[in-house]
């Protein structure tokens, strides 16, 4: 598990919103079905979490000894639970990697108001390259403010318009322009953060745009996180999805500035920072030249390796060509830092054994009820902790199409513990699949929940999101923190214990007295959940304004 909300320890995430009123008068949706749950094995969820968690998998760190062992194991319990290889008579999709680390990173240099301007690495900024290549170089480069950087033509908002970026650097704010709203109404959700914010998009936009590179300023609380955090992440070596060109279709270089750094630049070019940066909040901002040049350069150390995603399938019966998908990583940490004990095994016990284990009882669950209309895929991706590698690669290399992947279900920590009366949310309303949540949460007589830090933009760090951000509807779902046996201070205790003891670290073990009660009922709903999508005519969509909707319209609009 890549993150982690305080409260959110099985991470919910629902892409969901209510069906437009001007379709839904049109033709309304078909019911959600009524699913009949076969018998989910506990001993399969025990089992298969106790074996990967063992130290004989040496933490499942990809390629090591301990994916080896993983990937074989995987399949072995793939075949008893009656799936058929996925990958063309293979059971595996290699994925391959690339390990990019910058090294003698030359000052930030600006020219700017007859000033030159110089910032050292790491205390004023960081920056890297997505380019394979040896060396990295941009030479006097103009600075363009273009806000917030974003291009959603389904909200008629587009910071880039107007402009040639090739060339330049785009100077770039963190977050959504309405980010310290108190609540969600805001053309951008608000308080909540879309994936305009992240700044994985912004950076995915700058290099659409032609850019050469593009410049984040930190600012702590839209971010969520302090200076430090940019720094660490951005240090040493950085894990890619190989790509056919090598990355040339993005930017040169890629980076994040500290705030002051951004103000020193914008008043030795004449500009005011604070009062640019209120004009970007507002729609029909147009970006401003800056009228500084920057300078940078690096080298890149390059090694290339090659990972592995686990896939099955039962073919429907009746629809085979349309496929439902479920998702879990098997990857962790491999060896670590030792703790006091001197182990250095992180087992990822929880993150995310418990939620592989909980693939294979979906897969043995589902042949017991046997094929549904539409087929069902089981995909074990691999890399998450390095940034949803194995999940990237897939959507970019799809062994089914995904516009004829109706939709699915992502399983990132399936926790012991009690079950709980609540389900919780990541990502708040934005596709129908909200109908079948609501549904599948009356039947079990739940009820739902939103998350506690919307602004942090957890729906997009983990691997249901690889699917998302490319039009397919995904449900990463799990229990909320109001248990059963305890109430709500016994679901937080719990959570708030893994966060601070346990979560990534070499204690996150498996433990033979665990209550497997609330696990079963998670693996239950999400059973409910991707079985419902399974044998349903429908095709859930985003809402009409969400992010990912004209992507998808884009996607179905060839399909029969």
């Amino acid at each position: 598990m890549s993150s982690l909300s305080r409260r959110s320890l099985p991470l919910l995430a629902a892409a969901a919103l209510i069906v437009p009123a001007t379709l839904a008068q049109a033709k309304a949706p078909p019911p959600v079905p009524a699913v009949k749950v076969p018998a989910i094995s506990v001993d399969t969820l025990k089992d298969v979490t106790r074996v990967l968690a063992s130290d004989a998998f040496e933490g499942r760190g990809p390629g090591t000894a301990g994916e080896d062992k993983t990937v074989a194991e995987i399949i072995s319990r793939f075949k008893a639970a009656g799936l058929k290889p996925g990958n063309k008579g293979s059971w595996t999709q290699p994925v391959p990697t690339v390990v990019v680390e910058a090294q003698n990173l030359s000052p930030l240099t600006v020219k700017a108001g007859g000033q030159v301007l110089s910032f050292a690495h790491g205390k004023d900024y960081v920056a890297g390259s997505y380019r394979i290549v040896p060396h990295t170089a941009i030479a006097e480069a103009p600075l363009v403010f273009v806000g917030y950087g974003i291009n959603a033509p389904e909200l008629g908002w587009n910071d880039y318009a107007g402009l040639d970026m090739k060339g330049k650097i785009a100077v770039i704010l963190i977050n959504d322009p309405d980010y310290a709203q108190a609540d969600e109404a805001g053309l951008f959700k608000g308080r909540r953060m879309t994936y305009y914010g992240r700044w994985t998009y912004k950076f995915e936009e700058a290099a659409r745009q032609g850019a050469a590179g593009a410049l984040i300023v930190h600012d702590t609380f839209p971010a969520a996180y302090g200076w430090q955090v940019v720094q660490s992440s951005w240090s040493g070596k950085q894990k890619y999805v190989q790509s056919a060109n090598d990355g040339m279709d993005q930017t040169q270089a890629n980076g994040w500035i500290q705030k002051p750094v951004a103000e020193a630049v914008f008043k030795a070019a004449g500009q005011d920072f604070a009062a640019l940066s209120e004009a970007a909040k507002h729609k029909g901002f147009k970006a401003v030249p800056l009228g500084a040049v920057a300078s940078l350069s690096f080298d890149n150390a390059v090694e290339r390796a090659t990972s592995h995603n686990v896939i099955g399938i039962q073919p429907g019966k009746t629809r085979p060509n349309e496929y439902v998908l479920y998702t879990a990583h098997w990857d962790h940490l491999g060896r670590c830092q030792a703790n006091a004990k001197g182990d250095d095994i992180c087992n990822g016990a929880m993150d995310n054994a418990t939620g592989v284990a909980a693939l294979v009882a979906l897969a043995e669950a589902n042949r017991r009820a046997g094929p549904a209309p539409r087929s069902q895929v089981f995909l074990a991706v691999t890399l998450e902790e390095s940034g949803l590698l194995g999940s990237e690669y897939y959507a970019r290399n799809p062994l089914y199409p995904l516009a004829r992947t109706v939709g699915g279900v992502n399983m990132d920590v399936v926790a012991p513990g009690s079950p709980s009366r609540d389900v919780m949310v990541t990502g708040g309303d934005k596709s129908d699949l909200t109908r079948y949540l609501q549904a599948v949460a009356k039947t079990m007589n739940l009820t739902i929940v939103g998350e506690d830090h919307p602004e942090r933009g957890h729906y997009y760090r983990s691997d249901h999101f690889s699917f998302a951000k490319r039009g397919v509807p995904m449900f990463s779902v799990g229990r909320g923190t109001d248990w059963v046996k305890g109430g709500k201070a016994a679901g937080e205790a719990a959570a708030d214990a893994y966060t601070n003891n346990d979560y990534h670290q070499p204690s996150d073990e498996f433990h033979e007295d665990w209550d497997w009660s609330g696990a079963l009922q998670e693996t239950t709903l999400l059973y409910r959940l991707g079985r419902s999508l399974a044998e349903t005519t429908d095709w859930p969509n985003w809402h009409k304004t969400d992010e990912f909707r004209l992507i998808r319209d884009r996607s179905r609009a060839g399909v029969k």
